[in-house]
């Protein structure tokens, strides 16, 4: 292999500028083509005549004393013998001068090929089109580990065989790659060439020269819009040109879109293919100067994930996609199990309703962790430290799961007493769970007639124009808010009551009284949307997630409730009902002490609680023995009333036709805002009369039937809720939801909708403010 100590050697013929002439001994090499071996030098000759016969590795720390040429390109080739220079491509890996004037110079024999590759990388890439990113992608053998348990060698295959991702997946020491047969039983005995072990040494990475870029990378589809080698991959892969990336990858449901494209912003749990983020940074701070491995191997992780959710994705199934040339695969598929386990503990893959087999972090097999609450937070922190391979137990108080997600199928159609909407499915895990599940979701349109008093219906290009109104009021609270610091906070409500005045006097015009009370209607959506009056909402903070980024694409409404969605979470799950024990709870319990902590929660929490506002919303369902709708609504997914007075304006502002297909004949509908108050002393049926008054109202000209079966929701009596989602209170931040979050010395973790400052108000945040204080807890 190479020459020893002795200072053998096996040459070929070469003029005297190459060897550097005669040695110190008057001595020159055999003129011979056969490969001669080289006298051993005499004790006490001069030690430069080693240096003219061999040449070290220029590469400053490079161990490589007697380089070998995996080129084998030129006639010339030096292999293990002498050459003007090694270019060092790793440690372990060095091509001769001989091989790169084989494909550099023009009048060579290799010149071509590596021209045409040069013109296919530079057309599709970005990086240098240089002889050494050549021999990395085009000379470098290729390395393989055996699939035998036993074994797991690494071998080296020969210059000429590709490697694909069915090769890796099946190869045996010794396979006879022709037929796919193996040689001897004895193969596997062979031992491990001894350059694999160096690649596992953290200097090793440092000493590489080139980055890896992949091949046929399953990210490959996503990222067709990227310059290949910005995202970890090699432009020779493809001869096209970049091209717009497709709406969505056949087979793949649009609802997954883990990658942002070039120019685009604003996608809730989306990352850019060509950076890390700064947890990633965090966890793997070697590749902060040089992120293209990581970026290889994490953008080929979640394109896997999104192309099959309902596998667990191990190294097993990733590291055949791993085609890249060299010993660094070897490093890659490290790594790899490295990004694996990284990714799985933040619940950016193998998370949802998978149910896991094998613990995801064996070494977290002895940690005990109790979880406070079987809502969709408490769930979904105990469903991921499960998995994990951790001990959990989950205390509920009610007889039931699910918090304050309570679906109820009494009326022929599944209806949530709590959510039932998605708001955005791209990236959403609800949405990915519904896909692991197999569950329906129906998308909602966006038409939504308003029905006045009397049955008429408003002018859609009114409504238009009183929207456009509408959002030009919070554009002018938002531009007011923008030098104001929280002494300097108010009211929402009243910011736009002094805001539409200021508008109103300034522009001259005169709203009719219809163009008002759509208005209202607009106003009576925005309490909606915050659970509360406005004049406790903060009109500094009152949108404060806004400015991260959010869940895009369809809105859409979760057929089977999203108790289906829950229940699958609990499967297999250690939980104990009727414990009246609570962490993952509602905002109004901790802030009505409804629990108490040995030693007390610190100040800066217990500030931040009170901070936020416990937000209220009811429901009111009826089912019918027709649909007396359809005429009117023609189709629509929803339709709203417009509020015959202000202070009505929240009083069943919306009605969704919850079996948009006609199969049922049931409505369901909202009560917030000022409107609340109206209900507090009414007994379930007077509710009903009450709404039923409001329908005949909507509906004179045709006969609304009396309602076979109706449910009326009580958030705010309910003794482990006391309301539906939280907001932040006129003086407050979205910090407090940070604040909330921490845990106290690290032994008591909070999860909920009102830990979570990116994604309040939904099931969706307190899922995923579950998962993240299970990473927190696994990485202890």
């Amino acid at each position: 292999m190479l020459a020893d100590s002795g200072g053998r050697s096996r040459g070929r013929k070469r003029s005297a500028a190459a060897v550097g002439g005669l040695d110190s001994g008057g001595r020159g090499r055999s003129s011979t083509p056969a490969a001669q071996k080289r006298k051993v030098p005499e004790t006490g000759e001069d030690d430069d005549q080693s240096e003219k016969k061999f040449r070290k590795c220029e590469k400053s720390g490079c161990p490589a004393t007697y380089p070998v040429c995996f080129a084998s390109a030129s006639e010339r080739c030096a292999r293990n013998g002498y050459t003007s220079r090694w270019y060092h491509l790793s440690c372990g890996e060095h091509f001769c001068n001989e091989c790169f004037d084989h494909y550099y110079r023009s009048h060579k024999d290799g010149y071509e090929t590596f021209s045409c590759w040069k013109r296919v990388w530079t057309s599709n890439g970005k990086s240098e089109p240089s002889l050494k990113a050549f021999m990395a992608d085009q000379q470098l053998p290729y390395w393989v580990q055996c699939t035998n348990a036993d074994c797991r060698k690494w071998r080296q295959l020969s210059k000429e065989t590709q490697l694909t991702a069915a090769l890796a997946s099946s190869y045996r020491c010794g396979m006879k790659l022709s037929s796919v047969t193996v040689e001897g039983s004895d193969a596997c005995a062979q031992p491990e060439d001894v350059r694999v072990a160096g690649v596992t040494d953290s200097w090793w990475l440092s000493m590489l020269i080139l980055p890896p870029l992949f091949k046929d990378s399953p990210a490959s589809p996503f990222l067709s819009s990227y310059y290949p080698d910005c995202v970890g991959m090699s432009p020779s892969a493809s001869p096209e040109h970049r091209r717009p990336a497709p709406p969505h990858i056949p087979g793949l449901s649009p609802y997954f879109q883990p990658f942002y494209q070039p120019n685009e912003c604003g996608k809730a749990l989306c990352v850019r293919p060509d950076m890390m983020e700064l947890d990633e940074l965090y966890e793997f701070p070697e590749f902060s100067r040089d992120p293209t491995m990581y970026l290889a191997l994490r953008n080929l992780v979640l394109a896997a994930w999104s192309r099959d959710c309902k596998e667990v994705l191990t190294l097993q199934k990733c590291a055949p996609h791993v085609v890249v040339r060299g010993l660094v695969r070897v490093r890659c598929v490290q790594e790899l199990d490295r990004v694996l386990y990284f990714m799985s503990r933040k619940g950016l893959i193998n998370t949802g309703a998978l149910q896991i087999k094998w613990p995801l972090l064996p070494e977290s097999q002895h940690n005990k962790v109790l979880v406070i609450g079987a809502g969709a937070a408490g769930l979904a922190a105990a469903r991921q430290l499960q998995n994990f391979g951790m001990q959990v137990v989950v205390l509920e108080a009610r007889e039931r799961i699910g918090g304050r997600v309570w679906d109820d199928a009494s009326l022929g159609v599944t209806v949530g007493r709590g959510a039932q909407i998605i708001n955005g499915c791209v990236n959403n895990p609800i949405a990915l769970m519904c896909e692991q599940l197999g569950l329906r979701m129906h998308t909602l349109g966006v038409r939504c007639e308003l029905i006045q008093e009397g049955g008429r219906v408003t002018d859609p290009a009114l409504d238009k124009r009183m929207d456009f109104h509408f959002n030009a009021v919070l554009d002018a609270v938002s531009e007011w808010r923008k030098d104001k610091s929280l002494s300097q906070d108010a009211p929402l409500g009243e910011k736009i009551q002094e805001v539409y005045k200021t508008f109103l006097q300034e522009s001259g015009l005169q709203f009719t009284d219809l163009e008002e009370k759509v208005l209202h209607f607009h106003l009576s959506n925005l309490e909606y949307a915050c659970g509360s009056t406005l004049d406790q909402v903060s009109a500094r903070s009152w949108d404060h997630n806004e400015c991260f980024a959010q869940f895009s694409g369809d809105h859409t409404l979760l057929a089977d409730g999203y108790s289906s969605v829950l229940h699958k979470l609990a499967q297999g799950l250690d939980i104990r009902l009727n414990t009246a024990v609570l962490v993952t709870v509602p905002l109004a319990l901790l802030q009505k002490n409804v629990i108490g902590f040995s030693p007390p929660l610190p100040d800066r929490k217990l500030k931040a609680i009170h901070s936020l506002g416990a937000g209220v919303i009811e429901k009111v369902a009826l089912q019918f023995p027709t649909r007396f709708w359809d005429s009117k609504i023609q189709g629509a997914d929803y339709f709203g009333r417009i509020p015959p007075c202000p202070e009505k304006r929240g009083l069943f502002s919306v009605f969704y036709d919850m079996s948009p297909q006609g199969e049922e004949c049931v409505l369901m509908t909202v009560v917030t805002g000022e409107a609340l108050s109206l209900l507090r002393d009414l007994q379930d049926s007077q509710v009903v009369d009450l709404c039923m008054s409001v329908l005949r109202e909507l509906f004179q000209e045709q006969e609304v039937p009396d309602p076979l079966r109706f449910l009326v929701t009580r958030w705010s009596t309910d003794p482990w809720a006391q309301m539906s989602y939280s907001f932040v209170k006129t003086g407050g931040s979205g910090e407090a939801y940070d604040i909330i979050a921490e845990d106290v010395q690290r032994k008591l973790f909070f999860a909920g909708e009102a830990t979570n400052r990116h994604f309040p108000q939904t099931v969706t945040g307190a899922y995923l403010s579950g998962v993240r204080e299970a990473s927190k807890i696994a990485a202890l």
